[in-house]
């Protein structure tokens, strides 16, 4: 049986010489359950020690409906003024976008207060991703740019992603960009398997976007499944996991990065030893046989 290759030790954003780990660590439940400073402190240290670089959170993340957006960047700001070293080891991302209750503003005037916003709460001088969150309909694909490309001008950002865009909105937003998109964030797991035949890989792969898979592990239904599919794709990782003497996770992980976009998983676990298990992906090899089985098993019928 064919094997695949392993994935890439790293990847590079763009042309931007920012190299990135093949996985990443997001941080939307950071802020959960009163975490402290130094609690958190402790999350950011099992990530880059298991040499995990990229950190993806968003000014969204932490909102409880009412009040307390943006928590999780600053608490995240609230551990570099504890350990500004850290900074150094990390390559930041965040989104914006997104603003209660509206819920979508990407106007020109809100993308500038929400970047500088973002600045503010995690403390630091440029955020070396910044992404679109979700697509506002409303805003126009060259006004976006035009923020977005004044941001990287002022030295705020790096370089540029989105989130949950479309093969043609991420197209529209890229034609207008002078700075072009390094990134693409879809939800892509076992259970959500879109990505695969609908053209985002394609697309990324074209334009050499590095695709970050949020919910990797089906929003935790891979952990505990509900539907008859999600047990039949559960079974599937399973009797592969079983195989090659690793666990469910690192078994979800692993398949997405076998492919050849080069999926990088965003791990949202907020436990130090499960953090570091997914690292233990970097080294597993899948045959096509066995890749196409997950595939069949979520798609719940034979290929054509």
């Amino acid at each position: 049986m064919s094997e695949l290759r392993l994935p890439p030790a790293e990847r590079t954003l763009g042309a931007s010489g920012i190299a990135i780990s093949p996985i990443a660590w997001g941080m939307w439940r950071l802020a959960e359950n009163g975490r402290t400073a130094g609690e958190a402190a402790r999350l950011v240290h099992a990530a880059l020690d298991a040499g995990i670089n990229l950190l993806d959170t968003a000014d969204i993340y932490g909102f409880d409906g009412s009040a307390g957006f943006g928590d999780a960047e600053a608490l995240l700001g609230d551990v570099l003024a504890l350990e500004p070293s850290l900074r150094a080891r990390m390559v930041l991302a965040t989104k914006g976008g997104i603003r209660p209750p509206l819920p979508y503003d990407q106007s020109g005037p809100y993308l500038k207060e929400a970047i500088d916003a973002s600045l503010r709460r995690m403390k630091t001088d440029v955020i070396d991703l910044w992404q679109v969150h979700r697509p506002d309909l409303l805003a126009h694909p060259q006004e976006v740019a035009r923020a977005l490309d004044d941001a990287i001008a002022a030295g705020k950002v790096r370089t540029l992603g989105v989130s949950n865009f479309t093969i043609h909105q991420l197209a529209a937003l890229n034609q207008f960009l002078g700075n072009k998109l390094v990134t693409t964030q879809p939800e892509i797991s076992p259970l959500r398997i879109d990505c695969f035949e609908n053209g985002e890989l394609d697309q990324a792969m074209m334009l050499d976007l590095v695709p970050l898979a949020w919910s990797p592990l089906g929003g935790g239904r891979l952990l505990s499944p509900e539907s008859a599919r999600d047990k039949a794709v559960v079974a599937e990782l399973d009797r592969i996991a079983g195989a090659k003497g690793i666990s469910r996770s690192v078994a979800a992980y692993s398949w997405l990065m076998a492919h050849p976009a080069g999926i990088v998983p965003i791990i949202g676990s907020q436990q130090p030893e499960r953090i570091l298990e997914g690292t233990a992906a970097l080294e597993v090899r899948w045959t096509r046989e066995e890749w196409y089985a997950v595939l069949v098993a979520a798609r719940g019928e034979r290929m054509p």
